[in-house]
């Protein structure tokens, strides 16, 4: 399979060379609206059946368009304009040239306006007046990529750190610009403009993230823009977005395979009937994971439909189903247990299981053309039962009893027993929340100023229900409840931005205001009686963004905006007497300075120069969840670096069919340290000044690149290579490994992927085979709860077949 892989790879070459692509026909047309009135600046896409690559073109003043130079075949062309409905036609090119005149239609304005909804940045126009870097992985991207986990996707954005845990992408660890990616806890995830985290406010921790195969595309958004979504702006926001029914009846039906028995089997099918489209979208994924003793399987199913009512209403409405059996721990390695078996993992025992149920309603109201009401009405339902015998690498197991102070499982000497007499701990949760957010846009012009202003609000309400049993056995599913909570938040956003736009210029002020309400109640305490405590919090948060764009192929920008986190429930109340904890929000300053340029077809360079400037940023005291984990003030850190982007395409750039195409996304991070007066956070060393060290998990330097190629005939691989510089993983800055795995450096490491696609259009399917961590590398992605592995090789193969 490793001869297999590489073999595709190094075929790249031979087979582009073989490749004919000098045909001379052309399409040509005019474009026209049902009156017969022509239509000038339309734009014209055209791609062969395969999407393998594309063209645009736009209409000029008769409503006329033509491509030159296309190789016999099928295509489709899609025509769009302002103010009517896009429409696509297919087409067959046999050696002549075709003329193809195209008819549009008017838009259903208010289906337009609740799809564009789910976007932070849908059109380029939007791109451009971003007052921030944003970054746009499309469809064809996901497509030609297959990215095993969202981590695959991710890494290709410059400025963002992924980091795998269990090896199946099943737990998010996201961090942006330096910031810990230990449980996304710093970054704002959406899904279609809506929170999918089961507790944004209370606790944003990740133990959930939908699989990346569903998804039509995602964006990344950083900088002052960001202040429109909330409660998180510290890193940024990531919005993955869910394809829209089709206009005919159509689907796929995906299936792939691979090593450590990887099953992964994707059914999609929708269409549109009278003024409602519907899509069903199922999957079934399994296999095993990055270490031994670990497998997960799981389910996922999705229905999206999009009616409109008139010209002035549309309403989409979406339910989704998660489940999660996996065979998983949480524990990482101790160093002599990582030296003994990488892959290795004693706790066989430990199961997590899984379950979210989460539906939403979007409604758009339009008043006028310049005046729309966007409504959002979301809810979830999120249960996650850990039964678990570790927690971390320094608890081996975690009731092993000490006959000193007589605590702990007396049949549990040491680890010796652990499958046989040691008990478990579960811990059993259960999260609820629902909002409504109601999002009004409007655009009008003052004194030759043309404004366009968001504004809105959020009522969001989350209960968290908390409980620790422990079991008597390694596979005990039930116990003596040592833990029950139950913390609830009622939180409320208001927010305005308005987009002055004169000329070349944009300048976006913007306001978000936060009041989050908290209650904390344990019902174990004061002999069961129970105390509960309450406090809340309001935070400002203002941004301020310019962009400047003197042509359409350059964009400079520049942003400052108040970075916000809330504190997590647990750590602002006091779980014994319910008093309130000295615990501050995150606060930062956050600036930002770059440059989006396409100076040619084919070429695109984004750079931007980012500091954040932290009067608090809250980190952990604490390595594992359940009781007594804990979060302390950080105070002042700096975060200060630049991200670049580039990516060229041969063929739009020679105008030719067959695609060369090179990609980089860097990331220089020389700035990620405490700068004020701090002190370990680290047992036996609190007394320790760790002003000036680097913060843990910002490596200095992380890169993404790729060279592909792509060809009309059906051919698209592609060679990848992501390098993660050097990490520490505690403010000690410690070098040599400790004992327990949980501190020491993190080498860097570089890992090769490799992908290769080939469409046969006559039988409408896609083969590939994907090869993860081509070279089998071993290494070490993190020591927060011990030392876990990265993936090893892991090579699949399927085919999609198109109906």
């Amino acid at each position: 399979m490793i001869r297999f892989a590489l073999l595709c790879s190094l075929l790249l070459l031979p087979l582009a060379a073989h490749a004919q692509s000098h045909a001379q026909s052309s399409i040509y047309g005019i474009v026209t609206d049902r009156t017969g009135a022509i239509v000038a600046g339309a734009s014209i896409a055209l791609q062969p059946a395969d999407a393998r690559w594309r063209r645009t073109a736009t209409t000029d003043e008769t409503g006329a368009f033509r491509f030159f130079r296309l190789p016999s075949g099928d295509y489709s062309i899609t025509a769009r304009a302002v103010g009517f409905a896009p429409t696509t036609t297919r087409a067959t090119l046999s050696g002549a040239d075709l003329r193809l005149d195209l008819v549009l239609e008017p838009a259903a304005i208010a289906e337009v306006v609740v799809v564009s909804s789910t976007h932070l940045a849908e059109t380029p126009e939007d791109v451009a007046r971003t007052p921030g870097s944003v970054e746009i992985i499309d469809a064809k991207t996901l497509e030609s990529a297959r990215p095993f986990t969202f981590s695959d996707v991710l890494r290709r954005v410059a400025g963002v750190n992924v980091r795998d845990e269990e090896g199946f992408g099943l737990r998010p660890n996201i961090g942006i610009r330096g910031l810990n990616p230990t449980r996304s806890t710093k970054v704002l995830l959406l899904e279609d403009g809506i929170p999918f985290t089961y507790a944004p406010y209370g606790d944003n921790a990740s133990y959930y993230h939908p699989p990346v195969d569903r998804f039509e595309s995602l964006e990344v958004l950083k900088g002052s823009g960001q202040i429109l979504y909330g409660p998180v702006t510290v890193g940024g926001v990531i919005n993955y977005i869910t394809p829209n029914p089709p206009t005919k009846p159509s689907g796929y039906l995906s299936l792939t395979g691979g090593n450590r028995d990887y099953f992964n089997g994707h059914f999609n099918f929708g269409g549109t009937w009278k003024n409602t489209g519907l899509l069903f979208d199922l999957m079934r994924k399994q296999g095993e994971g990055a270490r031994e003793n670990t497998r997960s399987g799981l389910n996922d199913f999705n229905f999206k439909s999009v009616s409109t009512f008139g010209a002035r209403q549309a309403l989409t409405l979406k339910a989704n189903y998660y489940g999660e059996d996996s065979m998983v721990t949480y524990s990482g390695l101790r160093e002599d247990e990582y030296r003994a078996n990488p892959r290795g993992n004693p706790f066989r025992n430990d199961h997590f299981d899984g379950h979210r149920a989460g539906a939403s309603a979007t409604h758009a109201y339009i008043f006028s053309p310049d005046l729309t009401l966007t409504t959002s009405l979301y809810g979830s339902y999120f249960r996650r039962h850990w039964w678990r015998q570790s927690s971390n690498s320094a608890q081996r197991p975690n009731r092993l009893f000490n006959p000193t102070t007589r605590t702990g499982d007396p049949d549990c000497l040491s680890m010796a027993d652990l499958l046989t007499t040691c008990g478990n701990e579960g811990r059993l949760r259960r999260y609820y929340n629902f909002g409504i957010e109601p999002r009004f846009r409007a655009n009008f012009s003052l004194a030759d100023v043309r404004n366009e202003i968001d504004f809105g609000l959020r009522a969001h309400f989350e209960d968290q229900d908390r409980l620790q049993v422990n079991g008597d056995t390694p596979t005990a599913r039930s116990g003596i409840t040592v833990e029950d909570n139950l913390r609830r938040n009622q939180a409320y956003s208001g927010f305005v931005q308005n987009r002055f736009i004169f000329g070349a210029f944009a300048i976006t002020p913007g306001l978000r205001l936060e009041h989050v309400r908290y209650l904390r109640t344990n019902r174990l305490a004061n002999n069961g009686a129970g105390v509960t405590g309450r406090t809340s919090l309001t935070q400002l948060i203002p941004g301020l963004g310019l962009s400047f764009s003197p042509s359409t192929a350059i964009t400079i920008f520049a942003g400052v905006h108040r970075g916000f986190a809330p504190p997590r429930t647990e750590d602002i109340i006091n779980n014994s007497t319910g008093g309130v904890v000295d615990l501050d929000p995150e606060l930062s300053w956050n600036y930002e300075l770059g440059l989006r340029s396409a100076p040619k077809r084919g070429l695109r360079f984004d750079a931007t120069f980012f500091r954040m400037d932290y009067e608090n940023q809250v980190v952990p005291a604490s390595v594992a969840g359940g009781i007594g984990a804990t979060l302390t003030n950080g105070g002042a850190t700096l975060h200060q670096g630049v991200e670049l982007t580039g990516r060229i395409d041969s063929a739009p750039f020679f105008d030719q069919t067959t695609n060369l195409y090179l990609r980089v996304a860097y990331t220089y991070l020389p700035a990620a340290r405490f700068t004020g007066v701090r002190f370990s956070s680290i047992s036996g060393f609190t007394r320790v000044s760790v002003s000036g060290n680097r913060l843990p998990y910002a490596p200095e330097h992380t890169l993404d690149a790729a060279i592909g190629l792509s060809h009309p005939r059906g051919l698209d691989a592609m060679l990848e290579a992501t390098y993660i510089g050097r990490q520490f993983s505690d403010d000690l800055n410690t070098v040599s490994p400790t004992p327990d795995g949980q501190r020491g450096l993190i080498p860097s490491y570089v890992v090769w992927n490799a992908t290769v696609n080939y469409r046969l259009e006559s039988w409408r399917t896609t083969f590939f085979v994907t090869t993860k961590n081509l070279f089998d590398r071993l290494y070490i992605v993190d020591r927060t709860r011990g030392i876990l592995p990265g993936s090893p090789r892991l090579i699949q193969a399927g085919l999609k077949w198109n109906f």
